[in-house]
């Protein structure tokens, strides 16, 4: 059921086209936000069909608060495994840190682990037929005054009023947006996964588990109602590889990397049998998101670590907010409310980049200094809080106001 926070009826933008570029979780999260808004979407995605490579990702209340907005609340409960009380942090070798802040600070408890391709296949579901075409990879862009085409490899070219680039890290279209840019590597590989949790019975399906040590860090949390035990470890990387999701890693060098840590950790990586790596990258903070009609989103715009778990939630929240700023906007007015949108979100994600380059450095023990660390770690929870209790709908709404 359609939150009251959506407007409904008919609106003074209906006849607003909007093109995304990109269909992952931000693309299709912010097309359910648009139509939910009164705009016309179309989605077009390179891929021959929507998925997503076995991996999990964490919802957290600012984007769960979202996700209800549209009435897809029943189905992330539905399809996710919610992580409670009893999340925590260890050592390495199993002593406990402090535990994991899993609520806002009312006591919300809405995070949850989700398998990447559920989460992408309920954004789907949601939105009308037709409304997503696969096997079209962007390849160029150009605009007028009054409207923005966007040219595909296949022959095809489109014209909307409005064009979202959520194309990820790689983004084709950022280009037309902001100065050459290049990934940032930092120095580390996660390997990554999934484990049956028939085959790990006494593994908790409810709980969100993290180990410190020194260069590296392991990481777990439940998916599919607590099914699939997901897991993360993070190491250092022998030189810079290519960013990926889906490259294959060897079981055998995983289990090597965590020898002789907590025997929990051991007893999970005798169970996996195919992992894959993922270098990390994320970029410098963009002068600027927006240009005339086209705007970045997600990834395109703001790739990040993965230390705050925050990747796919300020994608959410990017949609959330574009989607009560066009709402309000005709079509003269879309190039200052994609301004508007920029000027909205720039600083807030920034600081979160920012906040998971200092987080992967307190996971990865970079000072020698243990109990500082832990004293980090625990003071941590008061800005997970902070991070949590946001809302961009009501500044997004300011924003969209000071447009009229």
């Amino acid at each position: 059921m359609r939150n009251d926070n959506i407007p409904g009826g008919i609106m003074a933008n209906s006849k607003l086209h909007v093109t995304i570029v990109g269909g992952g979780i931000g693309g299709l999260f912010a097309a359910n936000a648009l139509i939910a808004h009164g705009l016309s979407v179309s989605v077009y995605e390179q891929a021959a069909a929507l998925g997503e490579v076995g991996a999990g990702v964490f919802l957290t209340p600012n984007s769960v608060r979202q996700l209800e907005r549209l009435g897809l609340g029943s189905s992330v409960e539905t399809w996710g495994a919610r992580v409670g009380q009893g999340s925590h942090y260890f050592r390495h070798d199993g002593a406990p840190i402090a535990p994991v802040q899993v609520t806002d600070s009312t006591g919300w408890n809405a995070t949850f682990g989700m398998h990447r391709a559920d989460l992408v296949d309920l954004l789907a579901a949601a939105l009308p037929a037709q409304t997503v075409h696969t096997g079209h990879r962007c390849i160029g862009f150009e605009q007028a005054d009054n409207s923005a085409r966007v040219l595909f490899a296949n022959g095809l070219s489109v014209e909307s009023d409005i064009v979202v680039a959520a194309d990820g890290i790689h983004s084709e279209l950022r280009r037309h947006v902001a100065p050459p840019s290049h990934p940032v590597f930092h120095g580390s590989v996660a390997y990554r996964g999934l484990v049956p949790h028939s085959t790990l019975s006494h593994w908790p399906s409810d709980r969100w588990l993290m180990w410190l040590g020194q260069g590296r860090h392991f990481l777990t949390f439940p998916v599919r109602g607590g099914k699939l035990i997901n897991y993360v470890g993070f190491v250092r990387a022998d030189g810079e590889m290519k960013e990926s999701w889906s490259a294959p890693g060897d079981p055998d060098v995983l289990r090597r990397e965590f020898s002789g840590w907590d025997p929990r950790i051991g007893a999970l990586l005798q169970r996996v049998q195919t992992t894959f790596r993922w270098a990390l990258y994320d970029r410098e903070p963009l002068p600027a998101w927006s240009s005339g009609r086209l705007t970045l989103l997600g990834d395109a715009a703001h790739p990040m670590l993965p230390h705050l778990g925050q990747g796919a939630n300020q994608s959410i929240e990017d949609g959330m907010a574009l989607a009560t700023i066009l709402a309000r906007a005709n079509r003269e007015a879309v190039p200052a409310a994609l301004v508007a949108y920029q000027r909205l979100r720039l600083e807030r994600v920034a600081q979160v980049q920012r906040g998971a380059r200092e987080n992967g450095l307190r996971y990865d023990s970079a000072t020698s200094n243990l109990g500082l660390r832990d004293a980090e770690i625990t003071a941590h929870a008061a800005f997970r809080r902070r991070l949590y209790d946001h809302d961009v709908v009501p500044d997004a709404k300011a924003a969209a106001m000071a447009l009229t």
